[in-house]
């Protein structure tokens, strides 16, 4: 692989990109990456952050406006559309994954492997949640099918996946909730017969700005999925 591309969809993260910039930068010395903000309007307080702190980084950083409507879904979607990178890492701006893991999921796609998954459900992983029911929910569908079908995560929900880019010249992104878009290009991967793995992560709740995730809206959309799970095993 020649070079990563890491994804972050934003919503008014002026307080807190530049901490994570500053954890990429400490976490992938030596790495060739490109990371891209992507933000839904202009006055998003972290354009401006952005544009003041980016000729500090050794990477370039690039400001994406989202192309197909607001919401993290969209940004998300655009950026897996607009990296350059071999491989795209998606990550959240608001500090809850952790950086220092960029470099062992690299290692892993390189070394053969089509999407590797941070996972909160395996020795060494954890979270720190408000949320229980979101937990349960969330441990539910990743241990069954990976139980169940032989899924290689135990964490299918998990946003904090790196995918090899050639991926989406055959999987379409269908989803239409929000963060379930992990699980559907998870599970997508899967039936199509590419090669999951998975390392342990610590997810941590965001401490400042408030959460977007609509449990009760996207729980069915997550049903979707794992029904396709399900449904969908490899020939």
């Amino acid at each position: 692989m020649n070079r990563l591309s890491i994804v972050v969809p934003v919503y008014n993260e002026g307080a807190v990109i530049k901490k994570l910039l500053d954890d990429i930068k400490g976490s992938t010395k030596g790495m060739s990456l490109d990371v891209n903000i992507v933000y839904d309007f202009d006055a998003d307080t972290t354009v401006p952050v952005v544009e003041r702190i980016r000729p500090r980084y050794p990477f370039e950083i690039r400001l994406v406006r989202n192309i197909y409507g607001r919401g993290a879904l969209n940004a998300i979607r655009t950026g897996i559309k607009k990296a350059r990178g071999d491989a795209v890492l998606v990550t959240m701006a608001d500090l809850s994954d952790r950086a220092s893991d960029i470099p062992k999921m690299y290692r892993l796609i390189n070394e053969g492997y089509d999407v590797v998954c941070g996972s909160r459900y395996i020795r060494g992983g954890g979270q720190n949640s408000r949320t229980l029911f979101k937990k349960a929910m969330s441990r539910f569908i990743g241990s069954s099918l990976h139980y169940l079908i032989g899924i290689q995560t135990h964490d299918v929900t998990n946003n904090f996946k790196m995918y090899r880019s050639s991926i989406f010249r055959r999987i379409r992104i269908e989803s239409t909730g929000g963060f379930e878009v992990a699980t559907e290009i998870t599970v997508k991967a899967y039936s199509l017969g590419y090669r999951i793995t998975e390392i342990p992560t610590v997810w941590t709740d965001r401490t400042e700005g408030k959460s977007r995730f609509n449990l009760a809206g996207w729980a069915p959309k997550y049903f979707k999925w794992y029904v396709y799970a399900l449904t969908h095993r490899p020939r």
